[in-house]
């Protein structure tokens, strides 16, 4: 299990390559709330999301040969352009795995990084085969989006640099899906802010970390249908081993409450934040009576939003 030493190192290893991203408040959020809430805003993050702080751990500890040889991954958006960032940055030949409903705005913004895109199934199954024979072909180097302690430290990275710059909180909220994010999250918060309360929010129609947490049993996901795509993912026994021993309480948001959440944050801090990212500030809203008076700190963990639909009626407009 990845410690908070592991994630210290990761930060001094990427610190030249990531941005160090805004935290932002809201009073109208501290109002609603009743309480002091920061917000770590990685959409603002290269690419958009937490997920190139993983990759570039998992990158810079590569052999000179898995270097050569090059790596795959499979994921539905934010990690695929996060490793196609990148490699192409380091030089490393990069191949990504993507279901045929990923985001069309997260596909075009992969292959701009310079990856090659092989399409498959829209199954967690599909995923793995394809990786895996493409790995057996090719010698390629898997980068997990989530199940690899380099990149679970990768992405408690976001939480360190909050923590560091805001000072200890009573709450951390951060969303979860796979687990990685939330698994670097909680290692980060409990290092630094032992008597903190660790929240992890997740999607009511993806509920499998929620069943899995309660149940004290590892339960499979469907590849459930929510608005947050980015969490449709299981967890895995790494993370399901961190969450059990870091993480407080798992807390689910129904798809009302995520986009209520997003609205908040574009319409109120005028800030771009994916359904996923979102999911955070719902938990925040969702129990604002048991945190009132506290000071709380939020993972915002991306901002990759398809809005083409959203701008053709613009373009119409201007061709009338």
């Amino acid at each position: 299990m990845p410690t908070l030493h592991d994630v210290e190192q990761a930060h001094k290893r990427i610190q030249h390559m990531i941005n160090t991203t805004p935290v932002m408040t809201s009073r109208t959020l501290n109002d609603l709330v009743g309480a002091q809430v920061f917000l770590k805003c990685e959409n603002f993050q290269r690419v958009g999301a937490f997920k190139f702080r993983g990759v570039c751990n998992k990158l810079l500890q590569l052999t000179n040969e898995e270097k050569k040889k090059g790596v795959i991954t499979h994921s539905s958006g934010n990690h695929a352009q996060a490793l196609a960032l990148a490699s192409s940055l380091l030089g490393i030949k990069s191949v990504i795995v993507m279901p045929d409903n990923a985001p069309q705005v997260k596909v075009e913004a992969t292959k701009g990084y310079g990856a090659e895109i092989i399409r498959c199934a829209n199954t967690v199954e599909a995923r793995e085969k394809t990786c895996k024979n493409l790995m057996k072909q090719h010698g390629y180097t898997l980068v997990h989006p989530y199940d690899d302690e380099q990149i679970i430290a990768g992405a408690g990275t976001a939480a360190y640099e909050f923590i560091n710059e805001i000072g200890s909180v009573d709450f951390m909220f951060c969303p979860i899906g796979g687990g990685g994010l939330a698994s670097g999250t909680s290692i980060a918060t409990k290092g630094l802010c032992p008597d903190a309360t660790m929240i992890a929010v997740e999607p009511k129609k993806a509920n499998d970390a929620y069943q899995s947490f309660k149940e004290g049993t590892l339960k499979q996901s469907t590849y459930p249908d929510t608005i947050a795509d980015g969490l449709r993912t299981a967890l895995c026994e790494r993370t399901f081993h961190i969450i059990q021993k870091n993480v407080d309480d798992i807390i689910l948001v129904s798809e009302k409450e995520i986009i209520d959440a997003m609205k908040f944050l574009w319409t109120r801090m005028k800030i771009v934040v994916e359904p996923s990212g979102a999911v955070s500030v719902a938990g925040v809203l969702k129990i604002k009576k048991t945190v009132r008076s506290k000071k709380i700190g939020v993972i915002i963990s991306g901002g990759n939003v398809d809005l083409d639909d959203y701008f053709q009626g613009y373009y119409q407009h201007i061709k009338k």
